[in-house]
């Protein structure tokens, strides 16, 4: 460092250091109350607009932080502080961090921000899009390399189709080499990096999509050169407009072990059930312990979920190299996985979870007089269902025989509970008529599932079927090879949808019919380029889908603009272009990719329905996975909502509640857990815990 440059950072840091806490004119002073914080920030450049001010303490329940941003004269004022004493700080892009100040809520509080030194310090706080977009990307001549035929399928397994969909890259655990690995080789030390732990097998499945060695080389090169000192080609920009208004209320909870892959807080056909309640999360593979917040007291807790069958499979036995973080004992145990949560009109948490054996029971298999069974037996699932009644403390168990990954209640009489098989699937969808189910306790009459089938001979209706790989026959429709990821519900006309990954991928629409086990009919549609890979994805109360494509675009798919027939031979999958609208996902391309898109990779799209956040009723909300983020389409502009503390925000699903409609802002919120599985990965190491996100949208960045 220049001795200019230190001598400017030493004057930043002593003007830090003597705070006044006497608001220099502003007026949020005027606007505070006695549970709030306000003051000015400012630096050597004068007022620091668009910049974060956090305060964070560890006298309540668990660790709680509270973020906001500064308008364009430098003001904040952090709004309903529960009472404790708090480290404050300024964070903000060409900044380095200021020092904590410590201070109590109803005071004014001045702060001095740093000015970052130099291009390398002020990088240490980007995203991790910033980071990963330097990776260099083969050329499109190299194509075919190894399984991969084209530059675009090699982009959908580098980013949410492979190697993104359990944590981000980009952060300073993965643009950095433990020093465990650092006598190692660049592509040794990349394999070692994806035997660590207990992902192992899922990691090296992913790496074997690829050129093996072409992928480590690039790898090894893109660490290799941040190492040698390599900072990015493009910088964020500093929170504008609407993006100022956003309140970020954190809470910490599980443990540093655990990681979660969603929450809930509500009713999604209702998101005042549950106001002012307890949050719930799913911790996946990490353990059978699933924690619970109340925002209230903010206080974490556990709650350990059950199995029926001790021979259910257990993460702790997931082969494994030792960890640069934890050594070589494992450190997840569960045996439930429980993955995804929602919650009904009283207040009871509906899961998908493992219960037992994956060997299915043989009312599922061939043989059986199950309907479905009948039809297209299933011989295991690997996750079954569960349901928590808070108020009792009481687990139900079922087994179903369909493999279940995420869900949604339907709006109809029977309350059915729509399930996703996820990744991978037997090509079946499955259902649980809820309202039988509590009436008769009988598992087995309760649940049904049926194959993909499209209405290839066009004549609306369900027919006899040939199988995916036989010859078309006019007179029969055709089973086709789908699987749901995801799982939306139309309320328009009652209607299933998801995504199923691949390259390209496709969104899959299933009209279940009277009796869907025989009635169902499902079409299939394909994102046109540049568009590929969705993962994530939801539908809005007008019938309109929304899904996060690998390609680095929210993808937008309304039927209604179909042209064409939407069965029949031709209707397999190509056949509604004009139904598609491609965003661009904010954030740089990598730098060798020509193609349309962004370097950023989105796991999952949530459309808030009824306004729970203050955007707009059916906005859809994207996760920004390499950008700390989430991105809010409105009137087909993106506003990022930006998590900066801790850095490594990676959420895989968001959930909106409606605490009080009559309390404005403060009465509406978006909820959000980090999912990364390497929370160890994220700022603050091995002491970080899962944390609970709240957002709120003032009217203004002062309102209080």
């Amino acid at each position: 460092m220049k001795t200019g440059s230190l001598a400017a950072v030493l004057v930043s840091l002593l003007l830090a250091a003597c705070q006044q806490t006497a608001v220099q004119g502003g007026d949020s002073a005027s606007r505070m109350g006695a549970n709030d914080l306000s003051g000015v920030v400012t630096s050597a450049n004068g007022p620091e607009a668009g910049v974060w001010v956090i305060a964070e303490t560890a006298e309540l329940p668990t660790k709680f932080t509270k973020i906001v941003v500064t308008d364009d004269r430098g003001r904040y004022l952090l709004p309903e502080l529960p009472k404790a004493t708090y480290n404050v700080w300024v964070r903000g892009y060409g900044l380095v961090d200021s020092p904590k100040v410590q201070a109590a809520p109803g005071k004014n509080l001045d702060l001095t921000a740093v000015v970052a030194p130099n291009a390398a310090a002020a990088a240490e706080y980007y995203p991790p899009i910033y980071w990963y977009s330097m990776l260099k990307i083969p050329a499109k001549s190299e194509f075919p390399a190894g399984p991969m035929k084209s530059q675009p399928e090699w982009l959908n397994q580098i980013k949410t189709t492979g190697c993104m969909s359990c944590h981000a890259l980009g952060t300073k655990g993965t643009r950095t080499m433990p020093r465990d690995f650092a006598h190692l080789k660049p592509s040794e030390a990349w394999v070692r990096r994806i035997t660590s732990g207990q992902a192992m097998t899922q990691m090296i499945n992913v790496l074997n999509r690829f050129d093996r060695e072409k992928a480590l080389a690039n790898w090894g090169d893109w660490t290799d050169r941040v190492a040698a000192g390599e900072l990015p080609f493009a910088k964020p920009e500093r929170p504008q407009g609407t993006e100022r208004n956003v309140v970020l209320t954190l809470w910490d909870w599980s443990t540093p072990t655990g990681y979660m892959h969603d929450l809930i807080s509500t009713d999604r056909r209702k998101p005042t059930v549950n106001a002012h309640g307890k949050l719930y999360g799913a911790p996946e593979e990490s353990t059978d312990f699933f924690p619970v917040l109340d925002p209230k007291t903010h206080a974490a807790s556990q709650v350990k979920h059950p199995v029926r069958d001790s021979k259910a499979p257990s993460s702790v036995k997931n082969p494994m190299a030792p960890s640069p973080y934890w050594g070589p004992n494992p450190i997840w145990d569960s045996q439930t996985s429980i993955h995804n949560q929602m919650m009904d009109e009283k207040g009871r948490v509906w899961m998908a979870a493992r219960i037992r054996h994956p060997d299915n029971p043989d009312f599922c298999k061939k043989g059986s007089n199950h309907p479905s069974a009948k039809l297209f037996p299933l011989n295991s699932a690997s996750r079954h269902a569960s349901m928590y009644d808070p108020a009792s403390g009481k687990f139900t168990l079922i087994s179903t025989c369909f493999p279940t990954h995420h869900l949604i209640f339907a709006e109809d009489a029977n309350n059915t509970l729509w399930f996703s098989s996820g990744v991978t699937g037997p090509g079946a969808f499955g259902w649980i008529n809820r309202k039988m189910f509590e009436e008769t306790g009988d598992e087995a009459r309760s649940q049904g599932w049926s194959p993909f089938v499209l209405d290839t001979n066009g004549n609306g209706k369900r027919d006899a079927f040939v199988e995916p790989n036989q010859p078309a026959d006019p007179a029969k429709d055709t089973r086709v090879a789908a699987n749901l990821y995801s799982v939306g519900y139309n309320p328009k006309d009652g209607s299933i949808w998801g995504t199923q990954l691949g390259y390209p991928g496709r969104v899959v629409r299933v009209a279940p019919g009277p009796d869907p086990t025989h009635t169902s009919l499902t079409e299939v549609y394909e994102p046109p380029f540049p568009g590929y890979g969705p993962r994530g994805g939801d539908i809005d109360r007008n019938g309109v889908f929304w899904a996060s494509l690998a390609s680095g675009h929210l993808g937008k798919f309304d039927r209604s603009k179909c042209k064409g027939p939407l069965n029949g031979p031709q209707a397999t999958g190509k056949h509604c272009p004009e139904g598609w609208t491609l965003y661009r996902f904010p954030g740089p391309q990598f730098r060798n990719v020509q193609d349309d898109g962004s370097a950023e990779a989105s796991y999952y799209t949530w459309v808030d329905q009824f306004n729970t956040f203050g955007l707009g009723e059916n906005v859809p909300i994207a996760t920004g996975n390499m950008s700390d983020s989430y991105f809010a389409l409105v009137d087909g502009k993106f506003v990022t909502i930006r998590v900066p503390y801790p850095m490594g925000f990676f959420a895989k699903w968001a959930e909106g509640r409606i605490d009080d409609p009559r309390a404005g802002w403060k009465g509406r919120s978006l909820w959000a857990t980090n999912s990364t599985r390497t929370v160890f990965h994220n700022e603050g190491g091995t002491q970080n815990r899962p944390q609970v996100v709240k957002f709120q949208l003032r009217p203004d960045p002062l309102a209080r």
